[in-house]
């Protein structure tokens, strides 16, 4: 049994966010944890992709998320959820050539019903859909 993306989307989603919470999180180890051990040491190449990307052009990727924050907001106030869905996201609409943007802001949302609420459910769609119409230009 393999993993599909949306799986792995959200294996990386939960790696990332407990390397947010504890910088010593081996992500091999917790990729073994989270899935009961079931694949062995095959750790998903998408997998490694999408944490070393992430993790790799975060800079970047909170400035293209700060760019859409009203004045009252920056990246600091964002639920530590939503700013790794949105990273995870753009990572995708950016770097990853055979998905398309429509695609990551729809796994992003799926992301957001799953890990957090209505309210961020929609500002990710909002911030992401602002992303896409740049990126196209």
């Amino acid at each position: 049994m393999d993993l599909n993306r949306h799986q792995i989307r959200e294996l990386a989603f939960q790696t990332l966010f407990a390397m947010n919470t504890n910088e010593e999180t081996d992500r091999k180890e917790f990729f073994t944890v989270l899935t009961d051990g079931k694949f062995g040491d095959k750790y998903p190449e998408y997998l490694q992709t999408l944490i070393s990307g992430v993790l790799e052009h975060k800079t970047e990727l909170d400035e293209i998320i700060e760019k859409y924050l009203t004045d009252k907001w920056s990246i600091s106030r964002i639920a530590k959820t939503d700013l790794i869905i949105l990273e995870i996201a753009l990572f995708e609409m950016i770097y990853v050539d055979d998905m398309p943007s429509k695609a990551a802001i729809n796994e992003a949302i799926e992301l957001a019903k799953k890990f957090s609420d209505d309210r961020s459910r929609k500002f990710v769609n909002g911030i992401l859909s602002h992303a896409h119409s740049e990126l196209l230009k």
